[in-house]
């Protein structure tokens, strides 16, 4: 299965920002990780991450032929980002929403995802294993 993994904005800081809430590991770190779990073996992936939603948007219009599924930690862009929404929706690829921390137990702002609706699943709360479930997910849906 060909799989982009695409992260939002301030995921480049992990492991050095708020390491409580969102672990040690780097990006890069997490993203090998992912790849080389039993589960990601034989499988094809692409990483992406920005701090700018119009080249997210780009990155998932130009993969939209290659991939047959996405992994998308869209960060605060979760909260309020309709033209991401959109993005996802359009290309009609199974695509599953993860973040690192428990959105449901935080600030009420980070609560609301505009993104769930158009995914197949959401998973939350799981530090780096949010990734893993998600790759499970579509593996399952594939």
């Amino acid at each position: 299965m060909n799989i982009v993994v695409v992260n939002g904005p301030n995921l480049n800081l992990l492991g050095e920002r708020n390491p409580d809430i969102y672990g040690n590991e780097t990006l890069e770190e997490l993203m090998v990780w992912l790849e080389k779990t039993p589960s990601g073996s034989g499988h094809s992936f692409k990483f992406f991450q920005s701090n700018h939603e119009g080249e997210i948007i780009d990155f998932i219009h130009d993969e939209r032929h290659w991939c047959e599924g996405m992994i998308i930690n869209p960060a605060a862009l979760t909260h309020y980002s309709y033209a991401l929404r959109d993005a996802i929706s359009s290309i009609n690829i199974p695509t599953v929403e993860v973040h690192l921390s428990d959105i449901l137990s935080r600030e009420e702002f980070r609560q609301i995802s505009v993104i769930k609706q158009v995914c197949i699943a959401q998973v939350s709360g799981m530090g780096k294993n949010s990734y893993l479930e998600g790759l499970k997910i579509l593996l399952k849906n594939y």
